[in-house]
């Protein structure tokens, strides 16, 4: 990946804290042309240096949360389509092309749904918090989604229009909920789900993480 390649239109953004091991392999799969924002979310290891010396452009954000991260990353992309997937290595950035190939003037955002590579991959408790939180987006907003994930691709002014929405881990369902308030219109397609490659989720590593996150989700209205 490297910035000389930028002509897609495309912007790849990865909100990050203490990612530096799994950057690596992430940028390197990053597709030809597209441009590339690590977010710094208040890292205490190499994420920027990393993200640097691979070409990514990195925007720090000094308010911490998931939300924070992502928008400050949306700001800073100047590109009609902004692509948004986590730092950790769990998705492949090589899948990226076919969801922006379904993005067109009457799709305003493409979600991703994961389909883990194997059961432990996906935690219990963190699966079955996200078919609870997908099925209320199905029944209270009739949205066509089976998963809040962390792969999407969306119209950036479009995204911008919605304003800021929830600094934290409720960003994802607070975006769809938005999304769904503005008449949006979403597809949902399959995507490739892995463990990890370094460290450990902040999220579904824990319950803890897992309830936290919950409180997030269920503070979106």
């Amino acid at each position: 990946m490297t910035e000389s390649n930028e002509q897609s239109g495309v912007t790849v953004v990865i909100p990050c804290r203490d990612e530096a091991g799994a950057l690596p392999g992430i940028l390197s799969a990053i597709p030809v042309g597209y441009r590339v924002i690590v977010v710094d979310n208040g890292s205490t290891d190499d994420t920027a240096a990393v993200a640097r010396s691979a070409g990514a452009i990195v925007v720090p954000e000094s308010v911490p949360g998931y939300g924070s991260a992502v928008h400050a990353g949306i700001r800073a992309a100047g590109t009609p389509i902004v692509a948004v997937l986590d730092g950790d290595g769990s998705m492949d950035p090589r899948e990226l092309p076919a969801l922006v190939a379904e993005l067109a003037s009457d799709v305003d955002m493409v979600v991703g749904r994961r389909r883990p590579v194997d059961a432990r991959t996906w935690p219990w408790h963190a699966r079955l918090g996200n078919i609870l939180v997908a099925a209320r987006l199905r029944s209270r907003y009739r949205l066509p989604v089976h998963d809040v994930a962390a792969m999407r691709v969306a119209h950036r002014e479009r995204l911008l229009a919605l304003g800021p929405l929830h600094p934290r881990s409720g960003y994802p369902l607070a975006l769809l909920v938005a999304a769904a308030g503005a008449g949006w219109r979403l597809i949902e397609r399959d995507i490739t789900y892995r463990p990890r490659t370094h460290g450990v989720s902040k999220v579904s590593g824990s319950l803890r993480g897992t309830l936290r996150a919950a409180k997030d989700f269920w503070s979106v209205r």
